[in-house]
Parts: structure tokens; C-alpha cells; sequence
């Protein structure tokens, strides 16, 4: 394909049904106006996304206007052309949203596409504007990025009521089951917790848990020495134990018992220590972000759960599905001012802060007992990195990549012999985009390895090629 830029503007015609281009220049747009009235679309945006979907489009013969990121009156300009559709491909929520407003008001009744990542936006911008179809790359990627999360082989896995649906490969072919979401029992549940409070890779948290365990230890121990050596009355045990932790001192006859006197003297010194890590823990998680919670949801699970690195919307919304499907989830964000840890501690989502391929970070996170490693970084490099480092700490770990906002992955991906599962999310929306334009927009898309199969109705499936379409009957 051959595009020239003219003031931010790519625009493509077809000459045979091969889909070879022609450049146009300013006098070439007005002169082929009157033409372009039935198979035109406007493409704006800068995304890997908005070129597949440019190109796609182009190869099966429509003419294609792509604006990278126009003003307003090379908006206008492109708007003046009789349109069979627009589609906003944009990584901004706020710019996707001002370029979709200005085209419904220049051009209400054409139909438009528009990415955007924020749901309560999208909803709205979908009231506002009824000719316009909001989609965006994490919701379509989050399914088939949770399928092989919980279960290899699962092409894609989401929650449907109470129950899960999954779309698994049977014979060769892709087969929608629904089960009952995974559950989890009461005593792993409590077990994670204890082990996720004791083994924090947060060093604030470690230090809080520490001094906490400390002192009740010393408390109790005390306790017990006077309540079975001493022969002492429980609740008078129970106040020399407090004496103790508290470092008031021991009991007045204590000169008494040597051995005890010694053994408190001891533990009241030691209490020194661990209070003053309790304290210090204490004012790092009332200062602090609080990622990891000492109980409740937030605790870090140390067995059974999925890791997910990078937590951009695909990796916030993954965490979200995995969890409605009653999969303990830990995400790890590089960033520790990223805006989405805000949202993740709604979500009571446990993250940690730091480079998901530090092996020592991947060994506290107890990745050889996780279900898997999902990285699903905004770069696909990254995500590779991420791949080689879990692959040298734990070879049996299942890996899960995203990929499509690069081509390199495309080459690497055969020289890695890592057995990784990769999700190209550019791909699968790009599919998506292109029917909703060409005006069937499919009731999913999945993939396996380079296949794409798109669901036109629950349970029809088609072999899918971006450049040429559906290939051959419903599977």
C-alpha cells in the first residue's frame, strides 16, 4: 500500500480489486468528490488500530479518507464528502469524544465507531449520539486474554449472570459452553491470607506485620509461661503479660523466679524492637498508596492466582473479569503515579509496585504456584521482556502475551520457543471496527495463534481474514 501524508491527511483509493493505491493531492480530492458518495469512510487517528483498519478496509475495495490528527478545518473539509461511515481511533478518551461530537453535529446521520476506554464515557457518549457504536480494545481483549489465564486451550472466558461462559476449541473448531464460575473454598481463601500477610513483597507492610506478630507472639507466651509455670490466675497472668509488651515491667515478685525475670527482660527489649516496626509500618501505609491490604480482598494471594503486569485499561479490565470469575489476581504496575492504582484499590484489586521482569519481584509473588502470567503492557517489547524473565524463574508457568501495537512482535514471536499464548488486541478490534462499519458489527472475536474466528451469532463462528473477510460457512 502506498499513502502519502498531506496536512496530516492519508487519503486511499483503490485501482484494481487488488487494493493498490493511488496518492491524491488537494485539486485530486475535489475533483473525485462526486465518486466517492457510496464505499468512503473517515478514518481519524494515529494508532497502529486506525491503520489496520485503513488498510483493511482499502484491500477490500473501499476508499478510505485517514486524518492522523486533524483541526477543525481539515475535520470540516473531510466532513463536506457524502460518508458510509467514520471511525475514531484514538488512544484519548477526550480527544475521541471531541472529534465524535464535532462529526455528529456537521454529519448526524452517518453512522460512526468510536474507541473509548472509559465505560461511564462511552456509555454516555452512546446516549448522546445514537448513530454511534462505542467499543473499546480492553473490553474486546479482557475475554480472550482471561480464556487462557484460567484454562489452557480456553480461547476466551467471561461471566454471563452467574455463570461462566468460555469459548473452548473442540475438534478443531470454536464451541461457547457455559459453566458455573470457579469458586473458592473458605480454607484456601483463609490460608492465602495468612501466607499473603506473611510473605508481602511491600516492605511497609512486612515491617507492620512483623512488629504486629511480634508483640502478640511475646504476649502470649508470656501469658502461658505464667498461667502453667507460674500457676498464676488467668486474668492476673494476662495483666503481667501486658506489663511486659507494654515494657512497663514485669510482676513486682518477679526477684522471685529468675528465670522469668530474665525471660521478661528479654521480651520487654525485643518489644522495643518490634514496636518500633509497627510503628514505622503504620506510617507508611497511613502515607502510602495502601496497594496491598492486611485483610479482606486486597491481601496478596500466594497460590492459584494470575499475575498481570502492566495495569493500562487491558490490564485493569482483565484483572476485573479474572476476579468475577473467581480467579485471585495480583497486578503489577511499573508506575507507582499511575492513574489507574486509584481505580484498582476500588476494584480491591492487591498491586505491587515494580518491573514485572525483576526476578527477585516475580519469586515473592510466588510465580511458580501461579495459574499464570499474563503481561499486558501498552508495549509489546516490554511484554516479551516480561515473557523471558518468568520463563528463566518458573519454565512451567503459563504465559500469556498481548501484542498488536507493534509489527515486532509478529517476527519474534516465531523465534521465542517460550510456549506463550498471544493476543493480538490490535487485530481482534481492528475486526471488529471493520464489520461494525461495513454494518454487521459481530457478537464477538477470538483467536488462536493466527487465526481469527469471528461470532456473528452465540455459538456461529467464521474463519475471519481482516483484508478479505469471513472465509467459507459458519463453522
Amino acid at each position: 500500500m502506498i499513502s502519502t501524508p498531506l496536512d496530516h491527511r492519508v487519503i486511499s483509493t483503490p485501482r484494481d480489486h487488488r487494493g493498490d493505491l493511488t496518492p491524491l493531492d488537494h485539486a485530486d480530492l475535489d475533483a473525485e468528490r462526486p465518486d466517492m458518495t457510496d464505499h468512503s469512510f473517515l478514518i481519524i487517528g494515529d494508532s497502529n488500530l486506525a491503520r489496520r483498519v485503513r488498510d483493511a478496509l482499502t484491500a477490500r475495495g473501499r476508499r478510505i479518507v485517514h486524518l492522523v490528527a486533524p483541526d477543525d478545518a481539515e475535520l470540516r473539509a473531510a466532513l463536506h464528502r457524502s460518508l458510509a461511515g467514520i471511525a475514531i481511533l484514538t488512544h484519548d478518551d477526550l480527544v475521541a469524544l471531541r472529534y465524535a461530537l464535532s462529526c455528529a453535529h456537521l454529519l448526524p446521520e452517518v453512522p460512526m465507531v468510536v474507541t473509548v476506554f472509559d465505560r461511564t464515557v462511552g456509555d454516555q457518549l452512546e446516549v448522546l449520539l445514537p448513530q454511534c457504536l462505542v467499543t473499546s480494545p480492553a473490553d474486546l481483549a479482557a475475554p480472550a486474554l482471561a480464556g487462557p489465564c484460567i484454562a489452557e486451550g480456553l480461547l476466551a472466558a467471561g461471566r454471563a449472570g452467574d455463570a461462566m461462559e468460555r469459548i473452548e476449541v473442540l475438534g478443531g473448531l470454536p464451541v461457547r459452553r457455559r459453566d458455573k464460575p470457579l469458586r473458592k473454598s473458605l480454607w484456601r481463601t483463609a490460608t492465602a491470607h495468612v501466607a499473603g500477610l506473611l510473605r508481602t513483597p511491600d516492605q511497609g507492610t512486612r515491617m507492620l506485620s512483623i512488629g504486629l506478630f511480634g508483640m502478640l507472639a511475646i504476649l502470649i507466651l508470656d501469658w502461658l509461661w505464667l498461667v502453667f509455670g507460674e500457676h498464676q490466675a488467668p486474668h492476673d497472668a494476662l495483666l503481667h503479660a501486658v506489663r511486659v509488651v507494654t515494657t512497663v515491667g514485669p510482676a513486682a515478685d518477679a526477684h522471685d523466679h529468675p528465670r522469668y525475670a530474665v525471660a521478661a527482660s528479654a521480651a520487654m527489649l525485643a518489644t522495643v524492637v518490634f514496636a518500633a516496626m509497627f510503628t514505622a509500618g503504620l506510617v507508611d501505609r497511613l502515607l502510602g498508596p495502601r496497594l496491598i491490604g492486611l485483610i479482606g480482598p486486597r491481601v496478596l494471594p500466594r497460590s492459584g492466582h494470575v499475575i498481570v503486569v502492566g495495569l493500562g485499561q487491558v490490564g485493569l479490565r482483565l484483572c476485573r473479569e479474572l476476579m468475577l470469575l473467581g480467579v485471585r489476581v495480583v497486578g503489577v504496575e511499573r508506575d507507582p503515579e499511575a492513574e489507574n492504582l486509584r481505580l484498582a484499590r476500588l476494584l480491591n484489586i492487591p498491586v505491587v509496585t515494580g518491573h514485572g521482569g525483576d526476578r527477585g519481584l516475580l519469586e515473592r509473588l510466588a510465580v511458580h504456584r501461579a495459574r499464570a502470567v499474563a503481561a499486558v503492557g501498552s508495549d509489546d517489547l516490554d511484554n516479551i521482556a516480561v515473557a523471558i524473565a518468568v520463563h528463566a524463574v518458573s519454565p512451567r508457568t503459563r504465559l500469556i502475551l498481548r501484542a498488536g501495537e507493534h509489527e515486532t512482535i509478529v517476527d519474534t514471536r516465531s523465534l521465542l520457543r517460550l510456549g506463550a499464548v498471544v493476543r493480538d488486541v490490535s487485530l481482534l478490534t481492528a475486526v471488529y471496527v471493520v464489520e461494525s462499519l461495513l454494518g454487521s458489527p459481530p457478537h464477538g472475536v477470538v483467536s488462536r495463534d493466527s487465526e481469527v474466528f469471528v461470532e456473528t451469532g452465540p455459538g456461529r463462528f467464521f474463519r475471519y481474514d481482516l483484508n478479505r473477510g469471513p472465509i467459507g460457512g459458519p463453522l
